[in-house]
């Protein structure tokens, strides 16, 4: 499979150490971003950069997109120049994406009725850093036998790959991860600040919670970050678990059950977000409960 070319859409933070692994296994791959600035990289490191979405589609036998929310993805594939008008039955649509898993069923069905291009929704977990390693864990919603097909693409990129059900159930399955996540993170940043305003050398909590219960990537990642306040470099943006727990609550309203606790942390982030540090690193929790005062409301 490794003879095969890849299109790969978007450029991003995952994108870019995303499409560097599929370079370094041997796969021809093809990018297209947006904003064109953003392809560099991957260009520089062997990509072949084009023009445009129709140019990419028609050169490319597997079609990869990593883009930034619900909306940028039916731009993409259904726009006036979208993946649809120029797809294949041959082809097939993996979407490392995390959309709504509504929105990934319509989508797959009006792509597969119109082109015969079908569709595996494969949101990834482990941020940069697993992108960068090859460590990312994939959830995939879709047909098995393709999933299974298409392991010499995930190899490079992931450390598992688990088939959850039908289209969509990988989206179902990020939405329960960032749940997760989001509440972990907001809860770190408490701990951290509480840690600090007690007296203790908060950057020591990573270390000392290692291998316990409470251990976690995030804490060993952003939870460090947090406490040395370490803000300059952006791996993940508050935006997206923000975007991440409105597909929550999205979720939640659809299928009639209640998540309490995300809908807690929506509220913490929004406000987080809100205060101007939407496209900040999660780390910058931790500055909301370092203030002299904070409002017991809050």
């Amino acid at each position: 499979m490794s003879a095969l070319t890849l299109g790969f859409i978007g450029m991003g933070l995952m994108g870019v150490p995303m499409s560097l692994r599929l370079l370094d296994a041997g796969f021809r791959v093809n990018v297209w971003n947006r904003n064109p600035d953003k392809v560099q990289p991957a260009t520089d490191a062997g990509a072949h950069a084009c023009a445009d979405i129709q140019t990419l589609v028609e050169s490319s036998d597997i079609l990869l997109t990593c883009v930034t929310d619900t909306d940028a993805m039916d731009a993409v594939v259904f726009g006036e120049q979208g993946i649809v008008h120029f797809a294949n039955e041959q082809q097939a649509l993996i979407d490392f994406s995390s959309i709504a898993p509504d929105a990934t069923r319509q989508f797959a069905q009006r792509l597969l009725e119109k082109t015969g291009c079908r569709w595996i929704d494969a949101p990834v977990s482990g941020g940069v850093a697993g992108a960068e390693q090859g460590t990312l864990a994939i959830m995939a919603g879709g047909d098995a036998t393709l999933i299974e097909q298409l392991q010499p693409v995930f190899a490079p990129l992931s450390q598992r790959v688990t088939h959850m059900g039908p289209v969509g159930s990988g989206q179902v399955t990020k939405v329960c991860n960032q749940m997760i996540v989001s509440c972990n993170v907001l809860v770190m940043a408490e701990v951290l600040a509480l840690a600090e305003k007690a007296g203790v050398d908060a950057t020591q909590i990573p270390t000392a919670l290692k291998g316990g219960f409470a251990d976690s990537i995030p804490l060993q990642l952003t939870g460090s970050r947090m406490a040395n306040k370490d803000f300059d470099e952006v791996k993940w943006h508050v935006k997206t678990l923000l975007k991440d727990l409105t597909l929550a609550e999205t979720l939640t309203d659809q299928i009639g059950t209640s998540t309490p606790m995300a809908a807690l942390g929506k509220q913490l982030m929004q406000q987080h977000g809100d205060s101007g540090l939407s496209e900040k690193d999660p780390a910058t929790l931790i500055t909301r409960y370092l203030q002299a005062e904070v409002d017991a409301s809050q």
